[in-house]
């Protein structure tokens, strides 16, 4: 099917559609909250780090050698996750661990998953 003839071939508006859906939306500010969550998991390391966070805690300098790069440029990803809330961390001694945030990003990791392998 070409391009063209993917849209409306007449101009057309379903009032009741149109109004139902306006009530639904969200507000401004939790869209571009939602776009910027978008943003953080549209970086392939970043999105490798929490994969590997769902299956378990991680020091940095596990995360580090399962990703293969420097703690330094672990440390520097791990901010994003934090800033989203998306990671939560605890120190133990000199250690620092990190951990998915809470199951709704292990559900919406495992969400994507099933998504793209359909």
């Amino acid at each position: 099917m070409s391009e063209s003839n993917l849209v409306c071939q007449t101009l057309c508006e379903h009032a009741d559609a149109i109004e139902d859906v306006r009530q639904a939306m969200v507000a401004d500010g939790d869209v571009l909250a939602l776009a910027e969550l978008f943003k953080v998991l549209g970086d392939g390391t970043r999105v490798r780090m929490l994969l590997a966070l769902a299956r378990r805690e991680l020091c940095v300098c596990d995360l580090s050698a399962v990703i293969d790069m420097s703690q330094s440029a672990v440390s520097h990803q791990l901010r994003y996750l934090r800033a989203a809330k998306l990671v939560r961390y605890r120190k133990e001694g000199k250690n620092v661990f990190y951990a998915l945030d809470d199951e709704h990003v292990t559900g919406l990791l495992m969400q994507a998953l099933e998504h793209i392998r359909e």
